[in-house]
């Protein structure tokens, strides 16, 4: 029974709810006090229906991949996938001839919309989903909300009440992932075919249950559109500076902190490159997805795993390295697999991409360095910077969040010089004009590949 109640359907309801809400400062409960559904009898529906979705569904492995795909889509508040898994609750419903439970209320027109919300919902964050325009991230600790727009973060007008809805929430997705969290493994992610990656801690491994969901947003590529509004990335120049610094096949280290653009900007440089050009790429988790984004291109993608030595990145570079690439793309340089990309880069794969911790250009080859002596070999520092110097960061660019937008802040090359790394800006952002300088003079060295790849100044 429905109390008079108007149906709405799960699209509509994250509306109302919003609607409803509006200029409160904490959402609380769904229903009324002296409404409340008879609670265990709902429970015992719940743990059922979760039971039956989390189950595999399919004839074979990618059906059953799509449909964990449909799962996780959904509660994450992706419309399609929603209005699915309603109508699977619905029809699981039905075959039960189970249509309510006495003193059922609140905003949801049925019995199947009000499991919906707590098998698949996420609760308040449906709230803050209601506006997903701009929305990249957002950042729940304990039962505090973030959402990051424009690359700041903002506390959200809404909060969960209870940190168990936390957990839930969090259940429901490994659940529907074949994962777990749990005192024995207290983190989890679920990473989704386009790009959105959820992680979350629990379980003591953090003070509170945390939740972190990264949305894909990228939906251009080029280096021009990065160079325009409302990106302004970079200026005209240094596009022409960076096709030039591709056709040279210069090896280029990319730095910058997290959500800074560091993989947007690697994708724009991917785009530039001719499609029959043979790439590798080697990533710990798929997040750049260029097979799906640049299907006519020449890929080989990689995704390994640390905990399973026979699908690790240095038996991923074994492959790779036998598969003709014209450039090896690392999402990453991570201890486990410095030194095999720096052979690599040594060894003729020029032309190569990679990304880095460190604070300044300056500290990268020592940074790549010093994970290359963790393995124990008897290797001369000295002589290893010079090297790594020379061949694996050629051409360094720095990024950082700059008044809400991601910038490039420098470009350089780097060399050997004096017995110590030197750092050339070949171009760079000033603060005080809000625009970049760029030089007229590389290196002879590095001038000469560039024009020999037609760029001039």
């Amino acid at each position: 029974m429905n109390n008079g109640r108007k149906k709405f359907s799960v699209s509509q309801f994250t509306s109302r709810m919003q609607q409803e809400q509006m200029g409160q400062e904490r959402v609380k409960s769904q229903y009324p006090e002296g409404e409340q559904p008879d609670s265990e009898q709902f429970e015992r529906l719940a743990d059922e229906i979760r039971s039956s979705l989390s189950a595999p569904r399919g004839l074979n492995d990618e059906q059953r991949r799509q449909y964990s795909e449909t799962l996780n889509r959904a509660v994450l508040g992706f419309a399609q996938e929603r209005n699915q898994m309603l109508a699977i609750i619905e029809d699981r419903l039905q075959r039960m001839r189970m249509h309510s439970i006495a003193g059922h209320a609140g905003p949801f027109a049925s019995l199947a919309e009000a499991l919906f919300a707590e098998v698949i919902g996420l609760n308040v964050l449906e709230l803050v989903l209601a506006d997903k325009e701009g929305l990249e991230e957002i950042q729940v600790v304990g039962t505090s909300i973030y959402e990051i727009r424009e690359g700041e973060a903002l506390p959200s007008r809404y909060s969960f009440e209870h940190q168990k809805d936390v957990e839930r929430i969090q259940q429901n997705l490994v659940l529907y992932n074949n994962d777990r969290i749990n005192p024995r493994k207290r983190w989890a992610e679920v990473m989704l075919r386009d790009g959105s990656r959820v992680t979350m801690t629990g379980f003591g491994f953090t003070a509170v249950p945390t939740l972190t969901i990264r949305f894909y947003t990228v939906r251009s590529f080029r280096l021009q559109s990065l160079a325009e509004q409302p990106y302004r990335t970079l200026d005209a120049r240094m596009v022409d500076m960076l096709q030039a610094v591709l056709a040279a096949r210069f090896n280029i280290v990319i730095i910058g902190p997290t959500n800074s653009g560091k993989t947007n900007l690697m994708k724009a440089l991917i785009a530039e490159l001719p499609d029959n050009e043979r790439l590798i790429t080697i990533e710990n988790r798929f997040e750049m997805m260029l097979g799906r984004d640049f299907p006519s291109k020449n890929i080989i993608e990689y995704e390994t795993s640390e905990d399973d030595p026979a699908h690790a990145s240095s038996q991923a570079f074994k492959l790779a390295l036998r598969q003709s690439p014209k450039r090896i793309i690392h999402a990453e340089i991570r201890d486990d697999d410095a030194n095999i990309y720096v052979r690599a880069c040594t060894r003729g794969h020029s032309g190569s991409m990679t990304t880095v911790h460190a604070n300044r250009l300056e500290d990268v080859p020592e940074a790549i360095t010093d994970m290359c002596m963790l393995d124990g070999r008897a290797l001369n520092p000295e002589r290893l910077v010079k090297r790594i110097t020379e061949y694996v960061t050629e051409i360094g660019i720095e990024m950082r969040l700059w008044k809400g937008r991601r910038i490039i802040s420098r470009i350089s090359e780097l060399h050997w010089h004096g017995g110590e790394v030197a750092v050339a800006d070949w171009a760079w952002f000033d603060e005080s004009s809000e625009e970049w300088s760029v030089t007229d003079s590389p290196s002879n060295k590095f001038g000469a590949r560039m024009k020999r790849s037609g760029w001039s100044l």
